[in-house]
């Protein structure tokens, strides 16, 4: 194998992973490790000593994906990442790669660095003392001081990072920097403010940039942030930094948070956005959340059928939900046990997964709208199974105007879900009484909407009003 990689004047040295065999997804290190012993040799000893002793030093070599700034002009570079996702190791190397010249004495890019969190005490102990803090990123000879008495970094260079809390916006009025590392802006108490602060002192040098670490959340300057033009985004969920993570830790939050609405924030780096005036809430359906379902005394599988059976069509919605029937039906208590929705090329390839559905759970009923696709629907389904137990029924109200009383089932904390359910609680959370806040159709919710009805609703004699006809 020829030479990969070349160690420049100061030690350092560059990757040339697309000339290797397969690295084009994997950092250097990855394909180091699951290289065989001998080529792994051959590069160690391709390497002189100084560029040996830089190699632990050199970031892009270990890095994975999300943690490497993006190619292109941009102002703002936003990491979003679970929990562990290795957002503040990201941050570290950001800072140094803008401060550190090629010599321990030579200039960098960036001399004037404001270091933002939500306290002081939060950016000294994770941004800059901590284990994947900057100190802890730098190698002997380039490793800043710490000031203390006046809450600052000073590099050999001359280049100087300042300490700032989100909870003083006003000790961002005067500074002006070249370069800005921000962390966990969604939690900041006084973000807007904080923020804008911060923006009017970004204003050093040819191209001053910032970079964003976070575990994301539903707040406006967040949210701001990303729909400009000017920000890239990278991110990454905990699963992706699992090799520098304890074994026990990701065992424990999986088992407790996978596929719940914290898990998707806190482990997967979600957005996930409330819409104001929603039949639903994210709180309120994570209030409702549960492991396993008790044995149920019927289930059904509801169907949503897109209008027409091509790529471009609409997703089919085929959600799957049983009932507890103990005392009275108006405390009958409903689980969402999955989401079998689809966007299928045929019609055929959704009755399938109905039926398919109906299989896995044992269900006792399908249910499906029948206002665009009249006798098909059931003609399909019956092409599978000719014995198939079906139900049809036609809309004559709007989706929001049926889901109202469903919604309210959810406030009386009558249905519950299973995990995994995240895209259908999404739909949910943007449904509205004036209707879909959303691209497309809601279908995955009208068909959790047209099981409810028939498993709790219609039972209690609660929905004689506008909204459904059975046939």
């Amino acid at each position: 194998m020829s030479k990969t990689f070349a160690a420049d004047s100061s030690g350092m040295f560059i990757s040339r992973l697309s000339t290797l065999p397969g690295p084009a997804m994997r950092s250097g290190a990855e394909w180091l490790v699951c290289a065989p012993h001998e080529v792994q040799q051959e590069f160690l000893d391709g390497l002189s000593g100084n560029a040996l002793c830089a190699l632990p030093w050199l970031f892009e070599f270990w890095a994975m994906p999300h943690q490497l700034p993006p190619r292109g002009d941009w102002k703002t570079w936003v990491i979003l990442g679970g929990r562990g996702a290795g957002k503040t190791r990201a941050g570290s190397e950001w800072v140094r790669s803008q401060v550190e010249g090629a010599g321990p004495d030579d200039p960098g890019l960036c001399r004037r660095v404001a270091l933002v969190g939500e306290t002081v005490e939060q950016v000294r102990e994770v941004m800059i003392f901590g284990d994947s803090g900057i100190l802890a990123c730098s190698p002997p000879d380039r490793r800043p001081e710490w000031q203390a008495t006046r809450k600052r970094l000073v590099w050999r260079n001359g280049a100087v990072a300042q300490v700032f809390s989100a909870h003083d916006p006003e000790s961002l009025r005067g500074p002006q920097f070249d370069c800005a590392w921000v962390d966990e802006l969604a939690k900041w108490k006084k973000a807007e403010e904080a923020w804008a602060m911060l923006q009017f002192g970004l204003r050093l040098g040819e191209n001053p940039r910032q970079c964003v670490t976070t575990t994301p959340r539903d707040v406006a300057v967040l949210k701001e942030l990303l729909g400009r033009a000017s920000t890239v985004v990278t991110s990454a969920p905990t699963e992706a930094n699992r090799a520098n993570l304890a074994a026990s830790f990701l065992e424990e939050v999986q088992a407790r948070y996978a596929g719940t609405h914290r898990g998707r924030q806190e482990l997967d780096g979600e957005l996930i956005e409330e819409v104001e005036g929603a039949l639903w809430t994210a709180a309120a359906i994570e209030a409702g959340r549960v492991d396993r379902a008790p044995e149920l005394d019927r289930i059904v599988v509801a169907i949503d059928p897109p209008v027409t059976g091509h790529r471009g069509s609409d997703e089919c919605g085929i959600v799957v939900v049983g009932v507890v029937m103990t005392g009275r039906p108006r405390d009958w208590e409903a689980y969402v046990l999955e989401d079998a929705s689809l966007s299928a090329a045929s019609p055929l390839a959704w009755a399938h997964a109905a039926v398919a559905a109906r299989d896995r759970h044992g269900a006792d009923r399908l249910i499906a709208e029948v206002n665009q696709g009249g006798d098909l629907v059931q003609a399909l389904l019956n092409q599978i199974d000719p014995m198939l137990p079906f139900r049809a029924v036609r809309a004559q109200f709007g989706k929001a105007a049926r889901a109202e009383p469903v919604a309210a089932l959810y406030e009386q904390g009558r249905v519950h879900h299973l995990r995994g359910l995240g895209v259908l609680e999404d739909q949910m959370c943007r449904m509205r009484v004036r209707g879909y806040d959303g691209r497309g159709s809601p279908d995955r919710v009208d068909a959790l909407v047209w099981a409810l009805t028939e498993l709790m609703i219609e039972p209690a004699g609660e929905f004689r009003r506008p909204g459904i006809r059975a046939l």
